[in-house]
């Protein structure tokens, strides 16, 4: 039976620190890519972005940490076997520290808060042109990550006696991932 994943009382969180880059010296083509990286210090459910040269389907994506051991990981989920061979790469450990009180839509209508600390901080990394990770968590406990540009004006819109909001857009780099929980 399918899951029915719906737009309701979903959190969005955004990346407010990106941990120094672990070297990667190998990445495994297999059902589940496994990650060498010496003394990486990750643990099982944290999320790291992906700098890679050659297995270039993983390049600035986000992915899931399973399967840890001292000097590996899994990206979980991710069916690496058809992939181009790995050449270098690092992985860095991605904190999502805040998150956005009132997200409703997913090019984002998100009600104006001045009070909102993911808002801003989605502004902040507009202005910079910097990229963050995103990471989306529905009531259903599915998420959905992926790395990208934010656009944030937060310049208010809306319609007399209407809510007050503002408009996020996300612009994806490499391809987002789905997780069960």
């Amino acid at each position: 039976m399918a899951v029915i994943t719906k737009w309701s009382n979903v959190s969005v969180s955004v990346q407010s620190a990106l941990a120094v880059a672990k070297t990667i010296t190998a990445i495994t083509k297999a059902s589940q890519g496994s990650v060498s990286s010496t003394a990486h210090g990750y643990t099982n459910g944290d999320y790291v972005m992906l700098s890679v040269q050659g297995m270039y389907q993983l390049n600035y994506r986000v992915f899931r940490v399973s399967g840890v051991t001292t000097d590996a990981f899994l990206l979980e989920g991710e069916d690496t076997t058809s992939y181009a061979t790995f050449v270098s790469g690092s992985a860095q450990k991605i904190t999502f520290g805040t998150s956005l009180c009132y997200p409703s839509k997913f090019w984002f209508e998100s009600l104006w808060d001045r009070a909102d600390a993911g808002l801003f901080s989605l502004k902040s990394a507009s202005d910079s042109q910097a990229q963050r990770a995103i990471l989306f968590g529905f009531a259903n406990g599915q998420k959905f990550v992926f790395n990208g540009y934010v656009g944030a004006s937060l310049a208010p819109t809306g319609s007399a006696q209407d809510l007050i909001k503002t408009n996020v857009t996300f612009t994806a780099l490499g391809g987002p991932k789905a997780y069960a929980s």
